[in-house]
C-alpha cells in the first residue's frame, strides 16, 4: 500500500513538472553591446548627430549675435529698420527650429538612419530570442531592463478572463 501511494505520488510530481512554466532573461543592452555590427551602426549615429547638432548650434550663435547687434544698435535705427531685424531674427531663429525638426524630429533624418541602421539587428536578437524560446519551451522570455522579449501565446488568458467576466469575444 505504502508503495502504491508513493508511486502515485511519483507520478503526480512528474506531471506538475511538466506542466510548470518556464521563463528566461535576456540582458538585450549586453547582447547588442556585443555585436559588432550594432557598434558600428550606433558610432555612425553618433557621428551624424554631433555634425548635425554643431549646424544647428551654428545657426544659434548666429541668432545669438544678430539679437545682442540689434540690442546694441537698437536706439540708432529707425523703427522700420528695427521691425525688419527683428523679423530677420526671428526668420532665423525659425530656420534653427526646423533644421533641428528636419534632423532630430520624430519622422527625422535620425530616426530613419536609426530605422534602417539599428532596426535590422534588433529584428535579428528578437527571432533569436524567439527561436531560443520555442526550442526550450519557455512561457516567457524577459528583459532585464525593458520587460517582456517573449510570451508564449498557449499562456495567453485574455479571453478566458473576458469569459469569466461575462463577455463574448
Amino acid at each position: 500500500m505504502k508503495k502504491t501511494i508513493l508511486i502515485l505520488l511519483a507520478i503526480i510530481g512528474l506531471q506538475t513538472t511538466t506542466y510548470a512554466q518556464r521563463y528566461a532573461f535576456v540582458d538585450t543592452d549586453y547582447v547588442l553591446r556585443n555585436i559588432p555590427a550594432f557598434q558600428a551602426a550606433q558610432e555612425q549615429l553618433n557621428q551624424l548627430s554631433t555634425r548635425w547638432q554643431a549646424e544647428i548650434e551654428e545657426i544659434y550663435q548666429e541668432v545669438a549675435r544678430m539679437y545682442q547687434n540689434y540690442q546694441t544698435e537698437s536706439v540708432f535705427l529707425s523703427a522700420e529698420m528695427r521691425t525688419s531685424r527683428e523679423e530677420a531674427i526671428i526668420a532665423k531663429e525659425r530656420e534653427a527650429k526646423m533644421l533641428q525638426h528636419k534632423y532630430f524630429g520624430a519622422e527625422g533624418e535620425m530616426a530613419k538612419r536609426q530605422e534602417t541602421l539599428i532596426q535590422p539587428i534588433q529584428e535579428q536578437v528578437s527571432n533569436a530570442i524567439r527561436e531560443i524560446a520555442r526550442e526550450e519551451d519557455l512561457a516567457a522570455v524577459f528583459d532585464k531592463a525593458n520587460g517582456v522579449l517573449y510570451l508564449d501565446p498557449r499562456h495567453d488568458r485574455s479571453d478566458q478572463v473576458l469569459q469569466r467576466l461575462g463577455h463574448r469575444r
